[in-house]
């Protein structure tokens, strides 16, 4: 089926790569304009590296490549008033704004005790702050288009508690509940608001499986039965971005028009294994 979201822009954050590229470019495929932003700069304390401008342009480039037209931003959302601007510059470049994809997103692994206060601290402001922010910026433009589609990216860490990610884990679960409140009060204005929830999905935030490997090594070797929290059924490594961009567009298409306030894992089973 191609054309699922013809007429229809949507604003995807965290665009640069990973994850956010493959739901950028899969929507245009099936159709969309899109506003493509992400903050490319480094973050202090974090295992890697973030987007660049240059991987913002490569995603723009791509949405190009699906013959459909494509506004770049660059902002970190924690930044409201930014946000605001900037997002009111694009719908107003491509006309409306149908659909928002809040995936930005960081994480960092270590244990509970060695977490930093500006551990804690970037993770709760980027993950839970940025969602809002985002929300905050994006949803009268939904209500002046006469409803819409938001869907907030968690986690299987938004529904099952996992060891290692505390900062994480209580981000994404926020991000899950945020969801569900905001559901309920943008129904009024045709909004649907659900949140979802990937597995291990191969990201540069995962960084591949020996980057994971080493990461949770040490951890793994003192307390071993913890391994199995990173499991699910059918005992693949990782998924790969377009497995969640599917559900991304169905979300943001009319086949999903009364489907609101759910969660939708797209894990192997992550979180019931």
């Amino acid at each position: 089926m191609t054309g699922r979201l013809s007429g229809k822009v949507a604003l995807v954050t965290g665009a640069g790569r990973g994850m956010g590229r493959s739901h950028a470019v899969t929507m245009a495929r099936e159709g969309a304009d899109v506003i493509v932003l992400d903050v490319c700069a480094p973050l202090e304390g974090l295992h890697y590296e973030l987007s660049s401008p240059e991987d913002l342009k490569e995603t723009a480039r791509l949405v190009e490549a699906q013959d459909r037209r494509v506004v770049q931003v660059v902002r970190d959302i924690r930044d409201l008033e930014g946000m605001k601007a900037d997002v009111a510059a694009a719908v107003g470049e491509l006309g409306r704004l149908d659909a928002v994809v809040t995936n930005a997103a960081i994480a960092t692994t270590t244990p509970w005790d060695q977490v930093t206060p500006q551990m804690w601290h970037n993770e709760i402001e980027v993950n839970l702050t940025g969602t809002w922010n985002t929300v905050v910026a994006t949803v009268p433009h939904l209500v002046e288009a006469g409803g819409g589609s938001l869907i907030l990216v968690s986690s299987v860490a938004g529904v099952k508690a996992l060891p290692f990610l505390a900062p994480y884990v209580a981000s994404k679960h926020g991000v899950t509940g945020l969801a569900k409140a905001l559901a309920i009060e943008l129904a009024e204005q045709k909004i649907r608001v659900n949140s979802l929830a990937p597995g291990s999905v191969d990201t540069p935030m995962q960084g591949g499986r020996a980057a994971v490997q080493e990461r949770f090594g040490d951890m793994f070797a003192e307390h071993p039965l913890w391994q199995n929290k990173f499991s699910n059924m059918f005992g693949i490594p990782y998924m790969e971005p377009v497995d969640l961009s599917n559900a991304v567009v169905y979300l943001a298409s009319d086949e999903s028009r009364y489907v609101t306030a759910q969660s939708l894992a797209v894990d192997a089973g992550f979180s019931h294994f």
